[in-house]
């Protein structure tokens, strides 16, 4: 009899393609997939450690897990691993941790743990002194018309207030012929548009001569393949030399995220990020002159170490002066083991929550002024998936933008691009 394997994902885009890596991994050597509640012999966690809330939330699945069936093994795999391993293994709910470029052995070390009864293998090593790519694959994903590759792994910057260089690793860069092989069976299984993904997507190929702008390049050359996508960039890749080519390119979406995180100088340097507001706003002015009306879309951190009132004001203004398609606000996560855990002054809870929500507001705001703008104009919208509003058949899916939209209609639309006129009624319709 097959055993039985469920996964649960947590993070970001680049664990939600590892999870799915490993689960064609367990298919593919005799596992039964099953939905994630009672009844399964395995439960797998690929787990987060962005901020203390991730880790909370990695905790709760890993005893959830258990909970649903004290008789499974329980498999602890990712980020939160690597950065609480010795937390991890005192926990009784977990019978095996598999560390960051270790998910691919996941096979092997339930086969290991099948036979004598539990984990002898070491599974975490030390990320920060490994220059391998972990290789994992997907000919599938759970979305049936975007694909989301992963082609990059590590980050060089070490931003005072991020755990991920430390969870991952250094910058660690997949092979652009592996990309391209994955992306031509996606594309030949009827995938149309692709999003190009990493942990610091910007830094792609300096490792092994190579660049991300040769990557798109090569990604763009592949037939079937409609629409390229890119994750989150570092502004200091927005060139002229990389905006020219990437907007010669019909099949590029023109929607770029930029992370950003303070609109405030001081606070950028405290961050250690290696810009000022001044060279982050002729970035996205650039991308402006050679897009027409681009989505720009970016995060920030409120309530960082030291963050007064006024370098709050700053950021604000910073915000309004963009007007970002969509804005992604955190409230600053204390990591330990990084440098901005023991700066002097923290700053308290309801003065990151008031912050908080006033950029909430804001962001609101710019969104709908965005996509009113585009009212009355005729778009090019991917379809992805059919569901029932008031009786109705309905058909969701995004436009280059990201803008999502849904519109009736009686023909099946799934996969399929339309060029429409949007209405304002295109916008606001809402799965119930």
């Amino acid at each position: 009899m097959k055993k039985k394997a469920a996964l649960h994902n947590l993070g970001c885009k680049v664990n939600a393609y590892e999870t799915e890596a490993m689960q064609q991994l367990l298919e593919e050597n005799g596992y039964e997939i099953v939905p994630f509640a009672p009844g399964a012999d395995v439960y797998v966690i690929n787990t987060c450690t962005v901020t203390n809330i991730a880790d909370r939330k990695s905790r709760q699945m890993l005893h959830k897990a258990k909970k649903m069936n004290p008789g499974a093994v329980v498999v602890a795999a990712g980020c939160y691993v690597q950065a609480a391993k010795e937390e991890i293994e005192k926990d009784e709910a977990i019978d095996i941790v598999i560390g960051n470029n270790r998910k691919k052995d996941l096979v092997r070390i339930l086969e290991e743990h099948w036979e004598k009864g539990k984990q002898e293998e070491e599974s975490v090593i030390d990320v920060n002194h490994t220059a391998e790519y972990e290789e994992l694959s997907i000919t599938r994903t759970a979305e049936h018309t975007r694909a989301y590759i992963k082609v990059q792994d590590g980050c060089n910057q070490f931003c005072s207030y991020c755990i991920i260089p430390y969870a991952r690793g250094r910058v660690r860069s997949r092979q652009l012929p592996d990309v391209v092989s994955e992306v031509r069976g996606l594309a030949a299984s009827g995938y149309q548009e692709v999003v190009l993904t990493g942990i610091h997507l910007s830094s792609y190929g300096i490792d092994h001569g190579s660049s991300l702008l040769e990557l798109i390049c090569a990604v763009n050359e592949i037939e079937g393949i409609r629409r390229i996508r890119l994750g989150s960039l570092e502004p200091r890749i927005i060139t002229e030399e990389f905006v020219s080519v990437i907007s010669g390119m019909e099949k590029i979406c023109p929607h770029f995220h930029l992370s950003l995180q303070s609109g405030c100088d001081a606070t950028l340097k405290r961050m250690n990020r290696r810009y000022s507001t001044e060279e982050y706003y002729e970035k996205c002015q650039l991308l402006r002159k050679y897009f027409e009306n681009p989505a720009l879309t970016t995060d920030v951190i409120v309530g960082f170490p030291g963050e007064t009132e006024e370098e709050f004001g700053e950021t604000k203004k910073f915000l309004e002066k963009i007007m970002f398609y969509e804005t992604h606000i955190f409230k600053y996560s204390r990591r330990k083991g990084t440098k901005a855990a023991v700066m002097e002054n923290q700053v308290p809870d309801e003065i990151k929550s008031r912050r908080s929500a006033q950029l909430i507001e804001l962001g609101n705001k710019n969104q709908r002024a965005y996509e009113e703008a585009y009212i009355g104009k005729e778009a090019e919208v991917l379809f992805e998936e059919r569901f029932i509003k008031d009786g109705e058949e309905y058909f969701s899916g995004h436009t280059k933008e990201y803008i999502r939209v849904a519109v009736r209609s009686k023909e099946d639309l799934t996969n399929k691009i339309r060029r429409i006129i949007l209405t304002e009624s295109d916008f606001f319709a809402k799965i119930d």
